[in-house]
């Protein structure tokens, strides 16, 4: 879990698709349908959030699906996890 990851996670427009593909796998161009930017705005913020290891990408004929990486996702909340779990300080 690299510093990528955090910087990702640090935009609220790929905050928002990654909360898209928690529904399942979306296109580019379907993800753009929910943002009121450019597609080459959304290509470079996929490219971010899988140069990150957060999303996965793989290319369907014409188009490229994105998915979660459930793997990193989930290494990320465990991380997450220890900043609330106080019973070993106790």
């Amino acid at each position: 879990m690299g510093e990528s990851a955090f910087k990702a996670l640090a935009d609220p427009t790929r905050r928002r698709i990654l909360e898209l593909l928690r529904a399942g796998e979306l296109t580019a161009g379907e993800l753009a349908e929910h943002f009121d930017m450019t597609k080459p705005s959304i290509s470079h913020h996929l490219s971010t959030l899988k140069a990150a290891g957060l999303v996965d990408a793989e290319r369907d004929g014409q188009s490229i699906v994105y998915s979660l990486n459930t793997t990193v996702m989930q290494d990320l909340m465990r991380w997450f996890y220890t900043f609330t779990d106080r019973s070993e300080d106790q």
